[in-house]
């Protein structure tokens, strides 16, 4: 197939890794209209509002948590002094499909729990623009047990959903120009963490006790999510995460 110019802007607009060249996968994006408005209109308070809380800017660490049964998503990011990161943002998850646990496979309706990373900026999507999480990873396909594990979970706009994470037009327009800005500025891994909930609540561990009786294996995986929540809580840092099909290995920082 001959490939014009015009797809190879298209083309250029999702790659998941940026250009070695600070500056250009910025301006790819920007090539897109609805990432061109969304610049206009979030850039500056994008700025102020890392600068406000310490955080650098341009960002040179971001870092995002889900919680499902809360509906936040919050984005952090690293200080200048390079100390504990620091929460930028708090975003509300305007619709949620299934129950709390790991989605398991294709048309489950679960949202995933566990450790991701984005790996595709979308700004064609149906729900205006959206942030590619890399489900499945091992542990996901390991748990589906030779079924499809489904796929295409992504942080969007709008405020539908069957697995994924929606939290508005608006909202996703300023969260999507941060990622851009942190992808531009070097960070080729931007992890996120999605959990089923704020594990130290009495409401969280009432719930997670409720469905682990019903389902004792999903008490022995949210001990593992525990470990990288509290890794963060203690250290401030991101943990790193290594997903095989024996499950996870996490190592705090």
């Amino acid at each position: 197939m001959r490939t014009g110019p015009l797809v190879l802007v298209l083309l250029a607009l999702v790659v998941a890794e940026p250009s070695a060249h600070a500056g250009d996968y910025a301006t790819k994006q920007r090539q897109n209209g609805r990432v061109a408005s969304a610049w206009k209109a979030h850039h500056s308070d994008v700025r102020d509002t890392f600068r406000e809380v310490g955080a650098e800017w341009p960002p040179q660490e971001v870092f995002l948590r889900a919680f499902k049964a809360e509906g936040a998503l919050e984005l952090w990011a690293a200080p200048k002094d390079g100390e504990r990161l620091v929460r930028v943002k708090t975003f509300p998850i305007c619709a949620a499909s299934g129950v709390l646990g790991p989605k398991e496979r294709a048309g489950d309706g679960q949202v995933p729990e566990g450790f991701y990373r984005i790996d595709r900026f979308n700004p064609w999507s149906s729900y205006h623009l959206s942030l590619g999480l890399d489900y499945p990873n091992a542990v996901d396909r390991a748990r589906a047990a030779g079924l499809p594990p489904g796929g295409d979970i992504f942080i969007h706009g709008n405020c539908v959903t069957i697995g994924c994470l929606p939290i508005e037009d608006e909202p996703i327009a300023w969260l999507y120009v941060a990622m851009v800005v942190a992808r531009d500025a070097g960070q080729r891994r931007i992890p996120v963490h999605v959990f089923p909930c704020r594990f130290e609540t009495a409401s969280c561990q009432r719930a997670l006790a409720t469905a682990g009786k019903a389902d004792p294996a999903l008490t022995p995986f949210w001990e593992i999510l525990k470990t990288g929540y509290d890794a963060f809580a203690e250290t401030g840092k991101v943990p790193k995460t290594v997903a095989d099909k024996s499950g996870y290995t996490i190592t705090p920082r």
